[in-house]
């Protein structure tokens, strides 16, 4: 899957399938793009578990983390 890797202020990254992160949370815009890679349950992205961040993907429509953290569910 596609995904786009935008960050947030501080160490907080959000990903989504959306290119222009339109989805993400505004608690933590503005986002800007980072990067945008292939993402697979068998594909690690530095600093992010694939499997989790599918899972959120799949649930939410994005996965948010802080320092490497998910916090997701704390601000879908």
């Amino acid at each position: 899957m596609l995904v786009h890797v935008f960050r947030g202020p501080g160490r907080v990254f959000g990903v989504t399938a959306d290119e222009t992160g339109a989805n993400l949370p505004t608690k933590f815009a503005p986002w800007a793009w980072f990067k945008s890679a292939e993402l697979d349950r068998e594909r690690a992205m530095p600093g992010i578990d694939s499997a989790e961040c599918l899972d959120d993907m799949a649930r939410y429509g994005f996965h948010v983390t802080d320092a490497h953290a998910r916090i997701t569910d704390q601000v879908a």
